[in-house]
Protein backbone atom coordinates (compact mmCIF):
# COMPACT_ATOMS: atom_id res chain seq x y z
CA UNK A 1 0.00 0.00 0.00
CA UNK A 2 0.82 3.54 -0.53
CA UNK A 3 1.78 5.82 2.21
CA UNK A 4 -1.33 8.59 2.03
CA UNK A 5 1.60 10.80 3.71
CA UNK A 6 3.81 10.66 0.76
CA UNK A 7 0.97 11.26 -1.60
CA UNK A 8 0.23 14.30 0.04
CA UNK A 9 3.66 15.66 0.27
CA UNK A 10 4.02 15.15 -3.89
CA UNK A 11 0.51 16.84 -4.06
CA UNK A 12 1.99 19.51 -1.90
CA UNK A 13 5.14 19.83 -4.30
CA UNK A 14 2.79 20.23 -7.05
CA UNK A 15 1.23 22.77 -5.35
CA UNK A 16 -2.18 21.96 -5.60
CA UNK A 17 -4.73 24.78 -3.79
CA UNK A 18 -7.80 22.43 -3.44
CA UNK A 19 -8.87 18.81 -2.91
CA UNK A 20 -12.23 17.70 -4.46
CA UNK A 21 -14.24 15.12 -4.25
CA UNK A 22 -16.05 12.23 -1.96
CA UNK A 23 -14.13 10.72 0.09
CA UNK A 24 -14.15 6.65 0.56
CA UNK A 25 -12.15 4.38 2.39
CA UNK A 26 -9.13 3.85 0.05
CA UNK A 27 -8.86 7.82 0.31
CA UNK A 28 -10.05 8.65 3.51
CA UNK A 29 -6.97 8.93 4.96
CA UNK A 30 -5.13 11.30 2.17
CA UNK A 31 -8.40 13.19 3.58
CA UNK A 32 -7.94 13.62 6.56
CA UNK A 33 -3.97 14.45 6.06
CA UNK A 34 -4.75 17.37 3.28
CA UNK A 35 -7.30 18.60 6.03
CA UNK A 36 -5.01 19.51 8.06
CA UNK A 37 -2.75 21.25 5.40
CA UNK A 38 -3.06 24.73 6.15
CA UNK A 39 -2.47 25.68 1.86
CA UNK A 40 -4.90 23.24 0.50
CA UNK A 41 -8.55 23.54 1.12
CA UNK A 42 -10.43 19.91 0.84
CA UNK A 43 -14.15 20.47 -0.61
CA UNK A 44 -16.06 17.65 -0.22
CA UNK A 45 -19.20 17.43 -2.74
CA UNK A 46 -22.12 15.10 -2.91
CA UNK A 47 -21.84 13.54 -6.58
CA UNK A 48 -18.14 13.24 -8.52
CA UNK A 49 -20.06 15.04 -11.34
CA UNK A 50 -19.75 17.80 -9.32
CA UNK A 51 -16.46 17.59 -8.56
CA UNK A 52 -15.48 17.67 -12.23
CA UNK A 53 -17.22 21.46 -12.47
CA UNK A 54 -15.92 22.95 -9.16
CA UNK A 55 -12.27 22.00 -10.05
CA UNK A 56 -13.06 23.65 -13.64
CA UNK A 57 -14.30 26.87 -11.83
CA UNK A 58 -11.22 26.98 -9.36
CA UNK A 59 -8.65 26.31 -12.22
CA UNK A 60 -10.49 29.04 -14.09
CA UNK A 61 -10.02 31.00 -11.18
CA UNK A 62 -6.44 30.54 -11.27
CA UNK A 63 -6.47 27.79 -8.27
CA UNK A 64 -4.67 24.54 -8.75
CA UNK A 65 -7.18 21.75 -8.08
CA UNK A 66 -6.73 18.10 -8.02
CA UNK A 67 -10.17 15.60 -8.04
CA UNK A 68 -9.80 12.13 -5.63
CA UNK A 69 -12.54 9.83 -6.16
CA UNK A 70 -13.41 6.04 -6.48
CA UNK A 71 -13.96 4.76 -9.78
CA UNK A 72 -17.75 4.10 -9.51
CA UNK A 73 -18.23 8.12 -8.96
CA UNK A 74 -15.65 8.46 -12.38
CA UNK A 75 -17.69 6.47 -14.32
CA UNK A 76 -20.92 8.28 -13.08
CA UNK A 77 -19.33 11.60 -14.01
CA UNK A 78 -19.08 11.38 -17.80
CA UNK A 79 -20.69 13.52 -18.85
CA UNK A 80 -19.63 16.53 -16.65
CA UNK A 81 -15.19 15.17 -17.94
CA UNK A 82 -16.46 15.47 -21.32
CA UNK A 83 -18.71 19.11 -20.64
CA UNK A 84 -15.61 20.61 -17.87
CA UNK A 85 -12.51 19.25 -18.05
CA UNK A 86 -12.12 17.68 -21.60
CA UNK A 87 -14.30 20.76 -23.22
CA UNK A 88 -12.58 23.54 -21.20
CA UNK A 89 -9.36 22.09 -21.53
CA UNK A 90 -8.31 21.70 -17.83
CA UNK A 91 -5.66 20.42 -16.94
CA UNK A 92 -6.63 18.59 -13.57
CA UNK A 93 -5.38 15.20 -12.00
CA UNK A 94 -8.11 12.72 -11.01
CA UNK A 95 -7.16 10.41 -8.14
CA UNK A 96 -9.25 7.91 -8.89
CA UNK A 97 -9.82 4.38 -6.21
CA UNK A 98 -9.89 1.60 -8.34
CA UNK A 99 -12.16 -0.09 -6.25
CA UNK A 100 -12.25 -4.39 -7.10
CA UNK A 101 -8.76 -4.12 -8.32
CA UNK A 102 -7.65 -6.81 -5.63
CA UNK A 103 -11.18 -8.73 -5.95
CA UNK A 104 -11.07 -12.00 -7.73
CA UNK A 105 -12.46 -15.14 -7.96
CA UNK A 106 -10.72 -18.38 -8.18
CA UNK A 107 -10.79 -17.79 -12.50
CA UNK A 108 -9.13 -14.72 -12.12
CA UNK A 109 -12.51 -12.78 -12.87
CA UNK A 110 -12.85 -9.96 -11.14
CA UNK A 111 -16.02 -9.82 -8.59
CA UNK A 112 -16.72 -6.22 -8.73
CA UNK A 113 -18.12 -5.69 -12.23
CA UNK A 114 -16.73 -1.91 -11.69
CA UNK A 115 -13.03 -2.86 -11.92
CA UNK A 116 -13.99 -4.25 -15.14
CA UNK A 117 -15.07 -0.98 -16.51
CA UNK A 118 -12.29 1.88 -15.89
CA UNK A 119 -9.69 1.04 -17.74
CA UNK A 120 -11.87 0.52 -20.66
CA UNK A 121 -13.58 3.89 -19.84
CA UNK A 122 -10.27 5.65 -19.59
CA UNK A 123 -8.93 4.41 -22.76
CA UNK A 124 -12.17 5.14 -25.15
CA UNK A 125 -12.14 8.85 -23.26
CA UNK A 126 -8.45 8.69 -24.72
CA UNK A 127 -7.47 9.75 -20.62
CA UNK A 128 -3.74 8.73 -20.14
CA UNK A 129 -3.71 7.01 -16.49
CA UNK A 130 -0.78 5.32 -14.57
CA UNK A 131 -1.27 3.17 -11.33
CA UNK A 132 -0.43 3.93 -7.90
CA UNK A 133 -0.20 1.06 -5.87
CA UNK A 134 3.16 1.05 -3.34
CA UNK A 135 5.46 4.12 -2.46
CA UNK A 136 7.76 3.41 -5.38
CA UNK A 137 4.98 4.42 -7.68
CA UNK A 138 4.67 8.06 -6.09
CA UNK A 139 6.51 9.87 -9.18
CA UNK A 140 3.81 8.92 -11.20
CA UNK A 141 2.15 11.67 -9.70
CA UNK A 142 4.54 14.22 -11.14
CA UNK A 143 4.66 12.75 -14.52
CA UNK A 144 0.33 13.25 -14.44
CA UNK A 145 0.80 16.84 -13.67
CA UNK A 146 3.60 17.02 -16.48
CA UNK A 147 1.37 15.55 -18.49
CA UNK A 148 -1.56 17.64 -17.93
CA UNK A 149 0.89 20.91 -17.72
CA UNK A 150 1.79 19.47 -21.62
CA UNK A 151 -1.75 18.74 -22.79
CA UNK A 152 -4.23 21.12 -20.60
CA UNK A 153 -6.21 18.06 -20.25
CA UNK A 154 -6.77 15.94 -17.26
CA UNK A 155 -4.79 12.64 -16.54
CA UNK A 156 -5.67 10.20 -13.72
CA UNK A 157 -3.76 8.35 -11.34
CA UNK A 158 -5.46 5.32 -10.42
CA UNK A 159 -5.07 4.23 -6.72
CA UNK A 160 -4.77 0.70 -5.95
CA UNK A 161 -5.98 -0.28 -2.32
CA UNK A 162 -6.07 1.87 1.02
CA UNK A 163 -3.53 4.91 1.16
CA UNK A 164 -1.97 4.33 4.66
Amino acid sequence: MASAQKIVNELKKQEITHAVGVPDNGSARIYELLRAEPGIEVITVTREGEAFAIASGLYVGGKRPTIIIQNTGFLESGDAIRGTVVNMRVPVVVFIGYRGYHNRDEDGQWIDSVATFLEPTLKAWNLPYEMLETDADIPCIQRAFEKTASTSLPAAVLLIGHAT
